[in-house]
């Protein structure tokens, strides 16, 4: 259910951010558009060359009338040879714009007639050169800062509107979530109620049948209903286990132990029932790594694991459980070599009641809750699991943070 309701939550925040950046976007790029069409329709109207320059030098007094609000703009005038003749500012305020300076660079760097404009979110210039007859100049500083302006208070906005996303993308998600949520609460409850009910009238059935047994020896049919009372029992135990740990009521009893102990602990447990299998375990475990869990989850944890790859293996070569450290996290591996895994069935098989091979489980008196149970455990110590299985190597590997 954090899953769902997680991605559930990412999904809506999303779409919400994507409209959210595509519509602030939208709005600076109009911003810049607009300022870069002022920009050049200034450029290109703002001089006339007069038709005969070469007998008047006394200025052109339309030129120098002309204004304009909210541009800082300078006309220079050349003569044929590119001397600066004159230079005539347009703008209402004075400002320290040198624009003779920056007259002289553009005659250097340009050989022909040429029109730039330069990014405006940067404070520099734009020019039309005219080789020969002027330049016209726009100082972009103020274009600059207007533009910069509309992008922080786009960012400001984005920010609140954003947080403003996250709250109202919680309570759609919690209400979307919701009937799910109680589905999926209904049914743990459905399993763990049916579960304890069961355990009473299964006892009596067991009791009841051990008694039959002592009386009436060899009796095919008392025999079929032990063998399906102790399947019914463990099945009941494994619901009533993976009921506990979904609710998540242990996490409260962790506390920090020692694992490299616990999980050493575990893997002579199972050395002995191995050997009954003619597999062996050898273990690459790093001491006293310290971590905060509940030891008999753990030890379950590795049982599940352990009991999964000695059911699984061939007898070529021996179990390995690793335990090792990297970083800030802790790292988990159990290897066997032997049955290996479908790609479809790796994420599968973490899922309740799902088996690879039914006939097989059934026989052995496999649910498919093992590595459900497992996953629980992982996740309730906020870890992960994951399963590979290459050429006839399956592993097993947890991740812990430390």
């Amino acid at each position: 259910m954090k899953k769902l309701k997680t991605k559930t939550f990412i999904t809506i925040a999303s779409l919400f951010t994507i409209f959210l950046v595509l519509i602030l976007s939208i709005y600076n790029i109009q911003n810049y558009n607009q300022e870069y069409n002022h920009v050049k329709e200034n450029l290109n109207r703002m001089f006339k060359p007069e038709p005969d320059r070469k007998d008047n030098r006394g200025g052109n007094p339309d030129l120098e009338n002309r204004f304009v609000f909210d541009y800082d703009i300078y006309t220079v005038i050349l003569d044929k040879d590119n001397n600066i003749f004159d230079i005539i500012s347009h703008s209402f305020e004075q400002s320290d714009f040198d624009a003779k300076n920056i007259a002289s660079n553009i005659i250097k760097n340009n050989d022909e007639d040429s029109i730039k404009i330069n990014n405006l979110y940067f404070k520099g210039y734009s020019y039309n050169y005219k080789n020969g007859e002027y330049i016209v100049i726009l100082n972009t500083a103020n274009i600059a800062s207007r533009l910069d302006r509309i992008l922080i208070n786009s960012i400001i906005i984005f920010i609140i509107l954003e947080i403003i996303i996250l709250i109202v993308t919680k309570f759609i998600t919690d209400w979307l979530v919701k009937p799910a949520i109680d589905s999926f609460n209904k049914q743990k409850d459905f399993i763990a109620d049916a579960s304890h009910e069961l355990k009473t009238p299964l006892a009596v059935i067991m009791a009841s049948t051990d008694t039959l047994k002592s009386d009436i020896k060899d009796n095919k049919y008392l025999d079929n209903i032990a063998n399906e009372s102790d399947r019914m029992n463990k099945l009941i135990k494994n619901l009533l286990d993976l009921s506990k740990l979904e609710s998540e009521t242990t996490i409260k009893s962790y506390e920090i132990n020692d694992l490299s102990k616990i999980v050493t602990k575990s893997a002579l447990t199972f050395e002995g029932i191995a050997f009954e299998n003619e597999l062996e375990i050898n273990t690459n475990i790093k001491e006293d790594i310290k971590f905060k869990c509940n030891s008999d989850e753990i030890s379950e944890l590795l049982g599940i694991l352990l009991d999964n790859a000695i059911k699984h293996s061939n007898k070529t070569k021996p179990i390995e459980v690793n335990l090792n450290t990297q970083k800030d996290k802790i790292i988990l591996e159990v290897i066997n070599t032997g049955d290996e895994i479908k790609e479809e069935d790796l994420e599968k098989i973490f899922e309740r009641f799902y088996r690879i091979d039914k006939a097989r489980n059934r026989k052995e008196n496999r649910y498919g809750l093992g590595l459900a149970i497992a996953k629980s455990i992982v996740i309730n110590h906020g870890g992960s699991i994951k399963a590979t299985s290459n050429n006839k190597v399956t592993t097993f590997r947890v991740v812990f943070k430390k």
